[in-house]
């Protein structure tokens, strides 16, 4: 067999694809060639582009790197940029090399359709790579940091306007992030959330319609509530620097338009002498193979090819894939034999992301909508990664956008962040409160009662029969074993037999100082009942509060507290000192883990705060 070059142009969905097929199945064929070309040294998630546009994710959680997905694979990789393809020849040159062919796949996407309006490029952003989403992201922030000390109320609030022009998956997923990400703005720049206003610019007479009209208007009636304004029938024909004109002649003021529009075949390829079909992408027979060129497949969103008299296949992630495999698999029958198989989409759904917590899918038929629409779009992203064999992204996926978000800004609002809860101690929180239920449940129904009835499921019913002779709520008799307080006492025979029911303690007595000032707290027995029936029911509240995670701070304090009294009362064994350094442990916000601190704590603090403190603003205009 004659060696057999194989060359791809672009690390898209579809070019990742298509070398990873291609890299498995000549692994061990040094005959043949595999080189990878891309502009950029990594893949981009470009499904997420507005998850970094607006500040939900970092820039690096949608960036891949290609030596990560490719290491210890036969995958040649060569960043730069791609300046000419030669036919004849059978040679891509860049800036820095050339490279001859055998075989070649061109798969450098699409990039934004303007359509010609005017002032869309100078005054407008785009949001079709990494560096689109970075650059939108430093320029709202910006933005609203100087609006907010900007007192002219016209300029104001043109500069606190978003409009994003274009109502598909890209426009619709960047307006919701928008949705979410102003009030961590509001907020930063001490301005109220309500002075940013939101818009959609469609030109159609409506929105999203890639979906059923059903799942569209889901979409719509959310981003309505949540304030979005939405014009539609509304197309923009001039982008000025400070505000954008409808074809109805109407203004809308805005510093800030996003272009999300349309999108066309990547211009780098105009010169490549093929032939182009809508918006200018290349036609491919149904093997992605060029109807110009033998041995020239095209894939992903470049790639025109008509599953049904016209309808093209969509530039959707799914398609992009699907025709990587395909070239994929075609050149390997060319170079293996066998026969090509010709491509044949199968879709499985639709999904748009509203935000962090809601969005729309339909999923072959089923029709989903809020927070479980957004899970199953994390569960296709996370398919992606076994598609592309990278565990060590998958992780890192997993890691941004369940463990690292802020705000509230995950399906899971802030219940797994590790910036707004400790996860991690949620076991120890649980058990520590079963410490101090089980400790009261034992004083109220009294030990050998307790010790009876929650031998097993099938005895519990017992607690229901009454309360043990040995219950700390009955009787006057006292259970502290105090010296001072057994020999004045009619029990103190009784008492003598409760102090066997704790174990070898830490200390083996009071110091004396400690006793001293037990004394003057407990100076007789009758204090000392009272008390020790108080206690009781302190420990019962502190074991629900830790348990239903309500002021877990000062129920954990508590805990450590009477613990250390305990132990310097003589009273606490070493098989229970485990629960003083588990009580300070909890003292890290816990309960804002699966824990009603999640509501309540943030509600305290915010209400309070405002009424002690006020609230901030940007500008102050107090009048005497």
């Amino acid at each position: 067999m004659t060696n057999k070059n194989i060359i791809v142009i672009g690390a898209g969905y579809a070019g990742v694809h298509a070398a990873q097929k291609l890299a498995k199945k000549y692994k061990k064929d040094d005959s043949v060639t595999i080189t990878l070309i891309d502009r950029h040294s990594y893949h981009t998630m470009m499904t997420e582009l507005h998850e970094v546009a607006a500040h939900r994710v970092e820039p690096d959680a949608i960036q891949f790197d290609l030596r990560r997905l490719f290491n210890r694979t036969k995958v040649k990789l060569v960043t730069d940029n791609v300046i000419n393809v030669d036919h004849d020849a059978k040679k891509v040159t860049t800036e820095h090399g050339e490279y001859n062919f055998d075989y070649l796949i061109l798969g450098m996407g699409g990039e934004p359709n303007d359509f010609g309006t005017p002032g869309v490029k100078e005054n407008g952003f785009t949001l079709w790579s990494w560096e689109d989403a970075v650059k939108l992201r430093e320029h709202i922030e910006k933005t609203v940091a100087q609006a907010a000390v900007i007192k002219d109320d016209g300029t104001r609030c043109a500069m606190l306007t978003f409009t994003v022009c274009g109502s598909g998956f890209t426009g619709i997923e960047m307006v919701g992030e928008l949705v979410e990400w102003k009030e961590r703005l509001a907020k930063n720049n001490k301005i109220d959330p309500d002075a940013i206003t939101l818009y959609v610019v469609e030109a159609a007479p409506t929105i999203l319609n890639m979906l059923e009209r059903r799942d569209a208007d889901k979409a719509e009636a959310y981003l309505v509530k949540k304030g979005v304004k939405i014009l539609k029938d509304s197309p923009i024909v001039e982008v000025k620097e400070n505000e954008i004109i409808l074809k109805s002649g109407e203004t809308v003021p805005t510093h800030t338009l996003i272009w999300t529009a349309g999108v066309k075949a990547n211009s780098d390829t105009k010169d490549y002498g093929m032939s182009t079909a809508r918006a200018g992408r290349l036609k491919v027979n149904q093997y992605m193979e060029s109807e110009d060129f033998e041995n020239v497949y095209v894939i992903g969103d470049l790639a025109y090819y008509e599953e049904e008299p016209g309808k093209a296949t969509p530039q959707i992630v799914e398609a992009a894939e699907q025709t990587g495999m395909t070239a994929a698999k075609s050149i390997i029958a060319e170079i293996s034999g066998g026969e090509k198989e010709a491509y044949e989409g199968k879709y499985h759904g639709t999904m748009v992301s509203i935000g962090a917590r809601y969005g729309v899918a339909d999923l072959m038929g089923v029709h989903l909508s809020g927070w479980l629409a957004n899970f199953m779009k994390h569960m296709v992203n996370l398919y992606y990664f076994f598609g592309i064999r990278s565990g060590y992204y998958m992780f890192h996926y997993i890691r941004h956008e369940f463990f690292e978000t802020k705000d509230k800004r995950n399906i899971f609002h802030d219940f797994l962040t590790r910036h707004g809860n400790v996860l991690w101690s949620l076991p120890l929180r649980l058990f520590v409160a079963g410490f101090w239920l089980v400790e009261a449940g034992a004083k109220i129904w009294g030990k050998e009662t307790w010790e009876t009835a929650t031998a097993s499921f099938s005895t519990i019913p017992q607690l229901f029969n009454g309360l043990g002779e040995d219950s700390w709520l009955v009787g006057s008799t006292v259970r502290m074993p105090f010296e001072w307080l057994q020999t004045t006492t009619s029990g103190a025979s009784e008492a003598a037999e409760t102090a066997t029911e704790w174990s070898t303690p830490i200390f083996s007595k009071m110091p004396g100082i400690f006793e001293w000032f037990m004394q003057i707290v407990l100076p007789t027995p009758e204090m000392a009942v009272f008390m020790q029936k108080f206690m009781v029911f302190v420990e019962l509240a502190i074991g629900l509060a830790i348990l239903a995670g309500l002021f877990t701070w000062l129920a954990s304090a508590a805990s450590a507290g009477f613990l250390v009294m305990f132990t310097l009362s003589a009273m606490l064994g070493w098989d229970k000192i485990w629960a003083l350094p588990a009580a300070i442990a909890l003292l890290n916000g816990s309960g804002r883990t699966f824990g009603l601190d999640y509501w309540v704590i943030p509600y305290i603090q915010r209400k309070v705060g405002n009424w002690w403190y006020g609230k901030e603003q940007a500008i102050y205009q107090d009048k005497k």
